[in-house]
């Protein structure tokens, strides 16, 4: 059957100009990298500049304290894409030993054992430094003027200081002085101030003061970062034993040696050709290549079984990305692990034979080159009872899944200029809710290590000085060397899924940016969760209801464990477009839950 036609009804249009186009999961973050833009500043500023907002006007979904993974093309060299590294490793004293030490079994979700080394600022600043043009005052300008004067709480925000009050009163009571300064959850709408994190910006900034050059100063911001009063402080903190998400008080293991040790950099992406585009992503250092190796076993079937609107086309995408996903749970990590081969034509066919015309519930984790079975066997635990219990010792994701749905769980930004500058970056960590704010900085740590095995088998297993196997997940689509797509989205294992559909729907159907984004969503959770306590659903499917009947009572009697989300529930996603030729840009944003937006002309 032919692929499903746009929706005749959109949230929203495709935006459309020359000039540049901002696209984010909050509409002030869009709304100062368009700023930005209008100002003479290319992309890298511009994104720069929004990532550092986000910190400010998303506190439950990403921090100064956490991580990040961008990915972009220069005006200059379009046809070599590059990551941006800021994911954060173990550090020296988080050990297997200590924790197993601590009574632990498994790294918890919530708390500062649960810390890598904080990411995100240092590569923001490292891609300032490299591709921007702006002074760094000039770009934190935006973030210290929300952090002192105010903005309006997200409602989600709101409801995330909420449902951890007990934790805070109890047991955080910095992060209770920060976050409920009148001993009350503020209300949706409420101006909201960070009075210590502008103070940290202020100082990053007068770091430089005196040197000749705009590299100069912001690499004097980045020592002060990673050896100065924030990693001092951070230090400090974590000292003192606090309550975890297992229920036990433990102190960190973070030093001023580890965040001085971290160097965010830039790498060469992941990449495969899917239907005459590049696919570029992060490396299976995180689970950047799930994409590829789902886009890789689909490539081979007709456009039918490529239409996540039908029931053929979900049932096949669901099947397919979970042979992929076992294969991120069991082979990925920050570790060598065989890309070529997991990536090869071979590989994929003997995947895509496992594909019938029914649902799996089994976990099927493919053979290496050798045909020899992975090592390392992954502790599948049901997911049971009611996950709001979890909360009041807090939790493993940055915001609460219930019913197998997500609300979202981290930020999201694209920008594209004139010049052809593009990049799509995915912030997040240190959350709000992940472990004691520090109260000089207004900030806490991040809780990636929750990704790592307490199992020297396994690949992602806690070690010092290895990173996480990170779910943020960006990508950047090129065609004949040329960068046409940079996309991403928010939500943890659902990241790659939902930009599946994405790159489905606009490759493949011929939607457009927003049409895409608006169609309804779907995605798996017959998978190992990367986030404490690590579930999984057997056979588990998750549907926007907008699916219809149809297809999901087909899915169903196919054997899919289904969960209906809701109408409007699923995906973050966000993306911009340019078209080489002619310089046309484009640009859509999530509707759902009112708070993505896209700007540009």
């Amino acid at each position: 059957m032919p692929y499903t036609p746009p929706p005749a009804f959109t949230t929203r249009p495709t935006l459309e100009g020359h000039f540049g186009m901002a696209a984010s999961t909050h509409w002030l973050a869009t709304a100062v990298s368009q700023a930005v833009l209008e100002r003479g500043g290319n992309a890298f500023d511009a994104a720069v500049t929004g990532a550092f907002v986000l910190h400010v006007v998303e506190p439950h979904l990403n921090g100064p304290g956490g991580d990040m993974t961008g990915i972009f093309a220069t005006a200059e060299s379009p046809d070599r894409p590059q990551v941006m590294m800021g994911q954060g490793p173990a550090p020296a004293a988080a050990t297997i030993e200590h924790y197993r030490c601590e009574g632990l079994d498994m790294v918890p979700g919530a708390g500062a054992l649960a810390a890598a080394v904080p990411g995100a600022v240092d590569s923001w600043l490292n891609l300032l430094e490299h591709h921007g043009t702006w002074e760094l005052s000039d770009v934190l300008d935006f973030a210290i003027d929300y952090a002192d004067n105010g903005h309006p709480i997200l409602a989600r925000t709101a409801g995330t200081i909420a449902k951890v009050r007990e934790l805070f009163t109890e047991h955080w009571p910095s992060s209770a002085a920060q976050w409920m300064p009148e001993g009350r959850v503020p209300e949706p709408g409420e101006l909201v101030f960070n009075h210590p994190y502008a103070e940290v910006l202020r100082r990053l900034i007068a770091a430089g003061d005196g040197l000749s050059s705009r590299e100069e100063r912001i690499r004097a911001a980045r020592r002060e970062w990673k050896s100065g009063f924030v990693a001092e402080a951070i230090t400090r903190s974590v000292t003192t034993p606090h309550r975890h998400s297992t229920g036990g008080d433990h102190a960190g293991v973070i030093t001023v040696e580890d965040i001085a040790g971290f160097e965010a950099g830039f790498e060469d992406p992941v990449t495969i050709d899917f239907r005459g585009h590049q696919i570029a992503k992060i490396g299976a250092w995180g689970q950047g290549p799930v994409l590829l190796q789902t886009l890789k076993i689909l490539d081979s079937f007709g456009n039918d079984r490529l239409d996540p609107s039908t029931e053929l086309g979900a049932h096949t995408i669901l099947e397919a990305l979970k042979l992929a996903m076992a294969d991120r749970d069991t082979y990925y990590g920050d570790t060598e692990v065989d890309l070529d081969w997991l990536l090869s034509e071979d590989y994929a066919a003997s995947r895509r034979s496992l594909i019938t015309e029914e649902a799996s519930s089994d976990f099927r984790p493919g053979a290496g080159r050798d045909g020899a079975a992975a090592i390392f066997t992954i502790p599948l635990i049901p997911e049971e009872g009611d996950r709001e219990a979890l909360i009041k010792a807090g939790i493993g994701e940055p915001t609460v899944q219930k019913n197998g749905t997500n609300n979202g769980d981290t930020c999201h930004i694209d920008v594209v200029d004139r010049w052809g500058n593009m990049i799509s970056a995915t912030p997040s960590g240190g959350w709000l809710q992940s472990s004691p704010t520090v109260p000089e900085l207004g900030f806490c740590l991040g809780t990636r290590l929750q990704m790592m095995w307490l199992d020297e088998e396994a690949p992602s297993a806690l070690k010092p000085g290895k990173r996480p196997r990170t779910t943020l997940t960006p990508t950047l689509i090129s065609k004949d060397g040329q960068p046409v797509i940079a996309l991403g989205s928010p939500g943890g294992d659902q990241q790659e899924q939902w930009q599946l559909l994405l790159i489905l729907r606009m490759l493949v159907g011929g939607y457009r940016a927003q049409e895409a984004i608006d169609a309804p969503a779907l995605h798996t959770t017959s998978l190992a969760g990367s986030f404490w306590p690590r579930t999984w659903v057997p056979g588990g499917a998750v549907v926007e209801d907008r699916l219809g009947e149809e297809v999901i009572e087909g899915l169903i009697n196919r054997g899919h464990n289904v969960t209906r989300a809701g109408e409007w529930e699923l995906g973050r996603l966000s993306c911009v477009t340019r078209d080489p030729e002619t310089g046309r840009l484009s640009a859509g944003a999530n509707p759902r839950g009112a708070q993505g937006y896209a700007a540009g002309r």
